[in-house]
């Protein structure tokens, strides 16, 4: 199964609420981690993995001959991202810019046009413990981050618990992270901001077809507001994890939520049996 742990903003602790249901996952069977928060990765901070294989992702990019080129502009008429400007004297290429599809190279007339390749990152694969685990580290300063997830979540294997934890908001990062998923567990925190973010993460899980539901972290006791949502649009508050002072401090020293607090496995092993039953069937809209 594939898990995706979202949020519709940064900050609300979906790393410590994914790395946490990594551990108590794996003390009953076999657990994949994917970071798939590619600008920022920090899972391997709270599950510290040993690496073992490194590889660099490429993605096409147009090579243009301008001794061919005749600067009928044709490719920058189908470009939709405007990666290429048809100038006085050549065509100039915005590479960041650029999505890859190959339009200008395959309706170029003259065939000036030829793809080529630009590294934007690497996928990093290791281990802990009974726990594999992958991540994608963006290239500092690329902009283009979606094929860098996919080439993560390439590494996706069958049989076992699959655990995406996804970016950060609801762009096109998270829809690509979270776009296959068998569950998207939203984590969110009882605060106007939160409850607002929540909206547009949930739409989004809803528009992608995918069952969600909703986890409220750093609790302070009063949720309503989480509780009216959740009861309006018929999603499972799945679980809360209350303020806890130990438990930010620990995370500033990479030491994972339930091995600070160990009563809150129970959480977690909940949420196991809550999928395990199929729960998650009757989340979907």
């Amino acid at each position: 199964m594939i898990i995706a742990v979202a949020s519709g903003k940064g900050g609300t602790g979906k790393t410590t609420v994914a790395s946490s249901l990594a551990l108590v996952a794996a003390e009953k069977g076999e657990v994949l981690f994917l970071d798939c928060d590619v600008e920022e990765p920090n899972g391997h901070i709270m599950l510290k993995p040993r690496w073992h294989k490194k590889e660099t992702v490429r993605v096409p990019v147009p090579e243009i001959n301008q001794e061919k080129c005749t600067l009928c502009g044709r490719c920058a008429e189908v470009c939709a991202f405007h990666a290429l400007v048809v100038l006085p004297r050549e065509v100039m290429l915005f590479p960041t810019m650029c999505h890859g599809c190959g339009g200008c190279w395959h309706l170029c007339p003259t065939g000036a046009i030829s793809p080529g390749w630009r590294e934007i990152g690497q996928v990093e694969e290791g281990s802990s413990g009974k726990i594999g685990f992958v991540q994608g580290r963006l290239n500092v300063g690329e902009a283009i981050s979606p094929p860098l997830i996919q080439a993560v979540k390439e590494r996706i294997r069958p049989g076992v618990l699959n655990i995406i934890d996804a970016p950060p908001g609801t762009s096109c990062p998270v829809i690509r992270a979270v776009k296959g998923a068998g569950f998207c567990l939203l984590v969110t925190e009882p605060t106007p901001f939160g409850l607002h973010d929540l909206e547009l993460a949930y739409e989004m899980a809803i528009r992608l077809g995918v069952p969600c539901g909703v986890a409220v972290n750093r609790s302070d006791g009063d949720d309503s507001s989480i509780r009216q949502f959740c009861h309006d649009n018929s999603v499972p508050l799945l679980f809360q994890l209350p303020q806890d002072r130990e438990v930010a401090r620990g995370y500033a020293r990479g030491i994972p939520a339930v091995e600070v607090r160990p009563e809150w496995k129970g959480h977690f092993l909940a949420l196991l049996a809550f999928l395990e039953k199929g729960g998650y069937a009757r989340c979907a809209n």
